[in-house]
């Protein structure tokens, strides 16, 4: 058994033999939908991974409190890394364990837990490839009902970050320059600005270039190869330094497949501006492009 953590991807049969391994692992389903909340919990209930941790986007992964300490704008505001690792504690997690993070939208949701992880110095976290649909594929167990399992507090210590976060004020600064890229991970015609089903204003950050992050999932559900992932990123950077790449989207959520993509692909782990467009639409005097 191959003891180095996962720390992109892990497939069901790699988690099966992980299971079986009895290494200390907690899976975490982070199944969404954000036109309707409460849908994710509903869909945990129907089928989930034996002992699995159920995440809630708005309750667990954001701070919609309006608390001064949120680590971001937009949207989903995140909570601060203190707050974060608290809970993490709270559901039993601790520092010694491989996390598994999973959902059912293809890797939309589960991947803001993946980078909150690494955010909070914990490299040992993975994305199920294909999610639910390939656990049960491969023939995985599954229980039903609420996530109502006792689990004893956990010891997680907070570490340095592991993964970049910027602000607006930084992107703007920023704006233009040959050291920063902006990679916009929402659907084609938002980027453009031909609707707005969200946010005060449509269009896109001067200059972005516009990757909806279904891309890089295949027909297959699961992520492209890495081979093919980075022969298109190679080809939209166009000779721009993956480095200088800054992930968003609508509010730090979907902008994750995007980040983890390219660190597939070998190209890094790029940073990511979290409150994104709803944060970006939302400042006053924010330049605006379209088109």
């Amino acid at each position: 058994m191959n003891n180095t953590p996962y720390t992109t991807l892990i497939d069901a049969a790699q988690l099966q033999a992980l299971q079986a391994s009895g290494r200390p692992l907690m899976v975490f389903d982070c199944s969404f939908e954000l036109t309707n909340p409460a849908a994710g919990e509903q869909q945990f209930a129907e089928a989930h991974l034996p002992g699995a941790v159920y995440v809630h986007l708005d309750r667990d992964l954001s701070d919609k409190t309006g608390a001064s300490d949120a680590a971001s704008g937009g949207r989903h505001p995140l909570p601060s890394r203190e707050k974060f690792a608290a809970w993490l504690a709270r559901v039993g997690f601790s520092s010694d364990m491989q996390a598994v993070v999973m959902d059912r939208q293809g890797a939309n949701y589960c991947g803001r837990l993946w980078w909150m992880l690494k955010w909070c110095g914990h490299e040992a976290v993975a994305v199920l490839d294909g999610g639910l649909q390939a656990w049960q594929a491969a023939g995985g167990a599954t229980a039903s009902g609420p996530d109502s399992t006792a689990r004893a507090p956990g010891r997680f210590v907070l570490g340095a970050s592991h993964a970049p976060l910027a602000s607006a004020a930084q992107l703007f600064q920023r704006l233009g320059q040959p050291g920063q890229t902006v990679l916009d991970a929402r659907a084609a015609p938002r980027f453009r600005g031909e609707v707005e089903p969200l946010d005060p204003v449509a269009g896109h950050v001067p200059g972005a270039l516009n990757r909806p992050f279904t891309q890089n999932i295949g027909s297959d559900g699961r992520f492209k190869p890495a081979v093919q992932l980075r022969q298109e990123f190679d080809t939209l950077l166009a000779g721009r330094d993956p480095a200088s790449v800054v992930h968003h989207c609508g509010s730090g959520v979907s902008a994750i497949p995007n980040l983890l993509a390219m660190e597939i692909a070998g190209l890094g782990r790029a940073a990511l501006f979290a409150g994104s467009w709803s944060e970006w639409s939302n400042t006053p005097g924010l330049p605006v492009a379209q088109g």
